[in-house]
């Protein structure tokens, strides 16, 4: 089975509350323990560099995790503490969110 790939795009107005909730991201990996251990593969999170492109839609954050199962996945959904941390810092802040999350056909 391939990892799950899960991509999330934000639309933040406040470019502060961008910068708070990618601090967040920096450390969510190493923070995010399951049966005490970390279980998430990859984090990658930034701001999108086209603004003015009209195909990014007004997302301008986006985050790509890589779990090792939809079953981690789900964890991180309902129970991973680093993850309600997260939320946490971005509750009230996002004007719109789109999370996709497949197992890749292909591989680099």
């Amino acid at each position: 089975m391939s990892p799950i790939k899960r991509v999330t795009l934000f639309k933040i107005p406040n470019e502060a509350d961008q910068d708070a909730i990618l601090e967040q991201y920096k450390t969510v990996k190493q923070n995010a323990l399951k049966d005490g251990k970390p279980y998430i593969l990859s984090v990658s999170a930034g701001k999108t560099i086209a603004k003015d492109d009209p195909r990014s839609k007004g997302f301008n954050l986006f985050a790509i995790s890589v779990f090792a199962s939809i079953e981690d996945m789900n964890f991180y959904d309902t129970e991973c503490g680093a993850h309600k941390a997260l939320k946490a810092v971005a509750a009230g802040k996002i004007e719109d969110i789109m999370t996709v999350y497949s197992e890749s056909v292909t591989e680099d």
